[in-house]
């Protein structure tokens, strides 16, 4: 690991941005979205500063300007001048994903997050605003440490009352404190694709994929899809299916 990922808390600090256009701008939006006060005065009392400038011997003068002060630099599309770089975000507030690549590739780690935006639903901050709202209650009813890590696990597992990859409704937490052992997902459900480019997967049959205990798939059915499963999650041919033998969530998946 060359780098260590953190999430800096911004709001109200100052950030130097050096330079102007499309590298900037797209900078600016980013860190304002994180509450940062933005100022091109390059003397500014500041911990961090992006450096914007399309030339590169200007980048570089300023670069060195900055990094002599000590402010941890940034500078756009120059990883070998970066103390720090700035990764493809996916923003469900509170819930951060940060996908980065050290510089490598931003056009890899957007790739990347655009795949696992597919996979996460709108609603997961809303769920973790209502697990920090509940912790006193979840307290109360596991006062103790271990007995609570495994209910909260239980509840986040695939398919469990908390599934984050799953939608849920705004009593779902009540639900689950009312009767913590009720709600784990069983039952079988049916997917009728018909693609077999993974892309072409639903946001809701990528979920269901990923949830899944055991899958019965039609043998048209590419690796490429079947390995968005979990990798635990039983496989078989679609042929040796036993409606009598379900267990867990249990997915059917036909082609065409």
């Amino acid at each position: 690991m060359d780098q260590l990922p953190i999430f800096v808390t911004l709001k109200g600090r100052k950030v130097i941005l050096l330079g102007s256009g499309e590298m900037a701008d797209a900078k600016r939006r980013l860190y304002e979205r994180a509450g940062a006060a933005i100022t091109d005065d390059e003397a500014a009392d500041a911990a961090m500063a992006v450096v914007a400038f399309e030339d590169d011997d200007e980048a570089d003068a300023a670069v060195k300007r900055l990094k002599a002060r000590g402010l941890l630099v940034n500078a756009v599309d120059r990883s070998a001048l970066c103390d720090y770089t700035t990764p493809a975000i996916i923003d469900r507030d509170p819930v951060l994903i940060a996908i980065g690549t050290g510089g490598a590739s931003a056009g890899l780690a957007k790739a990347v997050r655009q795949r696992l935006e597919q996979m996460l639903p709108a609603g997961l901050g809303k769920l973790a605003r209502g697990l920090l709202a509940a912790r006193a209650r979840v307290k109360e009813i596991w006062p103790d440490g271990a007995d609570r890590r495994r209910a909260i696990d239980a509840a986040l597992n695939p398919g469990g009352t908390l599934d984050p990859f799953a939608d849920h409704d705004a009593q779902a937490i009540d639900h689950w404190l009312t009767d913590p052992a009720a709600g784990n997902q069983t039952g079988l459900i049916e997917l009728s694709l018909h693609s077999a480019d993974p892309d072409d997967l639903t946001i809701k049959q990528a979920r269901l994929l990923g949830q899944a205990d055991v899958i019965y798939a039609d043998t048209k059915i590419p690796e490429a899809i079947l390995i968005r499963a979990r990798a635990d999650a039983e496989r078989f041919d679609l042929d040796a299916f036993d409606a009598t033998q379900i267990t867990g969530l249990t997915l059917v998946i036909r082609y065409g």
